[in-house]
């Protein structure tokens, strides 16, 4: 895609699952990847505002930050309690707001930039047993559409990507903590047209494609990558 060789990017979570595979495509094109992660060789806790702060600092100038770090568990939402909504709240929609004011003003000085946000059909349509999740992520789209606005004149693009159904451990965990996992896993299978869960490389090609050159007229759009189980227009 073009746009990308040589460019620096700041992707969370990237250790693992969908991160780890966005990483990858972004250094199969030539991009330097610094990898935000609690469990990367940047160890970086993204809800600590000071923390974050420094580690951009100290990173030079960023062109591409993709916010996928991110943090769910099954429960119904009478079975939570306020420390349940601040831990979901901190990782899925406090910690992708630190690294958007940390990069950001770089972006916005130098005249460019591209942000993708990893949100999730959760935040669009729903999802029983999500619901601190699904309000982060309602507010994940809700906030990129209004930084789009805020800083399409600046140069600065950003997008939304709401994966569906994808196989990480994210979801294996949250199976677990639903019961019968197996059960659960066939029928989110046959509720997908395409006829499979998702892989984290279905969900790297559309952050790519945000992040490159050729999205460059492309701005404040929320995609699902979900295998046509949500389908928006």
């Amino acid at each position: 895609m073009r746009g990308l060789k040589g460019k620096t990017a700041i992707v969370t979570g990237g250790a693992a699952g969908i991160g780890a595979a966005i990483v990858e495509r972004f250094k199969a094109e030539g991009t330097k990847v610094l990898v935000f992660d609690l469990n990367g060789e940047q160890k970086v806790d993204i809800t600590d505002y000071a923390a974050v702060k420094q580690a951009v600092a100290a990173a030079g100038p960023i062109e591409i930050l993709v916010n996928n770090a991110g943090w769910d568990m099954f429960k119904p939402f009478l079975a939570t309690d306020p420390a349940f909504w601040q831990k979901i709240i901190a990782i899925n929609l406090v910690g992708p707001m630190n690294l958007l004011h940390c990069v950001l003003p770089g972006m916005a000085e130098r005249g460019g930039g591209k942000v993708v946000n990893i949100a999730s059909d959760a935040g669009r349509v729903g999802s029983s047993g999500e619901a601190p999740y699904s309000a982060c992520k309602g507010g994940i789209i809700a906030l990129t559409k209004t930084l789009a606005r805020e800083l399409a004149s600046k140069g600065v693009r950003l997008n939304t990507v709401c994966p569906g159904l994808t196989e990480t451990n994210m979801l294996e965990q949250f199976m677990l903590g639903a019961g019968n996992p197996d059960k659960l896993r066939e029928a989110y299978r046959r509720a997908v047209p395409i006829g499979r869960l998702g892989k984290p490389e279905d969900i790297a090609g559309a952050v790519l494609f945000l992040a490159s050159d050729d999205a460059d007229f492309i701005t404040g759009q929320t995609i699902s990558v979900s295998g046509g189980l949500t389908m928006h227009g």
